[in-house]
């Protein structure tokens, strides 16, 4: 296959099987980073994945944001060699002289990677970063090399688990695969499947105001809330920081809009005690059911758009999918490949991460959807695949595209 023969390609393959991407924070990576940060005394250090568009924090000590353009990344340019990178003074290297990341915010002027190696793939980094010049001598790359295996070694058995360590209930890989299986019994005997996507209202300003071991009480609250507010045979599960997934089986999307309303007002009723004092949150659904052709990435997929729907039409409400164009043919299938978005005659390229494909279109994911025009050429080199698009909606950081 030709992703074989394709280290970048290869090592999307890698990442895509890991399903660690946009999963909530964890204590074994946060120890990682704070250890990182403590041995070496530098004001920052993250546990970077990179994807096709952007560096992903699974840990961050000292960074404000969560993931940034991949383009200007130190950490890209690290997953390009074998050995760690290290460069003393970024303002003395003409690779990075001029850098983004250097000349502005976070402003970077040390920075000391190791690579995150699986399965022969390099998928991203453990890197210590200052914003003073220093040196890092062989003992020092070492301790950086040991805590990246390490990291390794945390990201295999974090594969293995089902269940998500904070709330109990269903971890996004045992999810998943719950919702293949369903769906393919749902398919097979013709009986109805529904599916939610649950997202609790404002929870940033929680984490802001009352810190994150507080906005981890209401994660658990919210979800003995929810669950206890479904069947017994009905899946919950954690896919998100602050967002939860619910199967329904034999249920179709009438049905399911009950029991979303349910869990709603269970939520927005039940007072969360925490160290702050009594907290109350609400939270916002989309629902959706398996259509003829459709897989579990399809309902999935809609669901969330649903749940969006909720959040722009004021939150702390439930809104259902209804199909009425989809803008992906149902043998769209689930992908995982870098892309790159061009437009003014080929002078202005953006990065992206191709998640869905099909013969008349694509789902892409990028840093922010505002800089894409409504037409653009879409190049996916692990498929040789050049084409013309325009844009037939847009949601968060994802944009459907249909071939012209």
């Amino acid at each position: 296959m030709h992703a074989t023969h394709d280290p970048e390609a290869r090592r999307l393959d890698v990442l895509a099987e890991l399903d660690v991407l946009d999963t909530p924070r964890e204590l074994a990576f946060d120890r990682l980073t704070a250890l990182c940060r403590k041995i070496f005394r530098v004001p920052m250090s993250t546990l970077t994945l990179i994807d096709g568009h952007r560096q992903w924090f699974k840990a961050s000590e000292g960074m404000e944001d969560r993931e940034t353009a991949r383009g200007p990344a130190l950490c890209n340019y690290a997953i390009g060699q074998g050995d760690p990178l290290v460069v003393p003074d970024t303002q003395l290297d003409p690779r990075f002289a001029d850098n983004a990341f250097v000349r502005g915010k976070p402003f970077i002027r040390f920075y000391a990677g190791a690579q995150l190696k699986i399965s022969g793939a390099t998928i991203g980094t453990l890197c210590a970063m200052d914003t003073q010049p220093r040196e890092f001598d062989s003992e020092q790359i070492g301790m950086l090399t040991d805590l990246a295996a390490i990291a390794v070694d945390e990201l295999k058995l974090r594969n293995l688990s089902m269940q998500d360590s904070l709330t109990g209930c269903s971890s996004r890989r045992a999810f998943r695969s719950e919702g293949e299986r369903l769906s393919g019994l749902a398919a097979r005997h013709a009986s109805s499947l529904a599916c939610a996507v649950l997202d609790v209202d404002h929870f940033k300003s929680v984490n802001d105001r009352y810190g994150h071991a507080v906005g981890d009480m209401v994660l658990a609250a919210v979800a003995d809330a929810a669950h206890n507010s479904l069947r017994a045979s009905d899946v919950f599960g954690r896919i998100g920081g602050e967002e939860f997934g619910i199967l329904l089986p034999h249920t179709d999307l009438g049905q399911a809009m009950v029991v979303l309303e349910k869990v709603r007002a269970a939520v927005a009723a039940t007072p969360i005690e925490t160290p702050a004092g009594t907290i109350r949150v609400t939270c916002s659904l989309g629902g959706s059911e398996l259509g003829p052709g459709h897989c579990f990435d399809d309902m999935l997929r809609n669901a969330d758009l649903a749940m969006y729907g909720a959040k722009q039409a004021g939150r702390n409400r439930t809104l259902a999918w209804i199909d009425r164009a989809p803008a992906l043919a149902p043998a769209a299938r689930r992908v995982f490949k870098a892309g790159k978005i061009s437009f003014n005659a080929g002078q202005s390229a953006i990065d992206c991460t191709v998640r869905g494909l099909s013969r008349e279109g694509a789902t892409i994911e990028v840093i922010s959807t505002s800089d894409v025009p409504e037409r653009f050429k879409l190049a996916v080199g692990a498929d040789a695949l050049s084409r013309a698009c325009r844009i037939t909606s847009r949601a968060d950081n994802r944009i459907d595209v249909a071939f012209t």
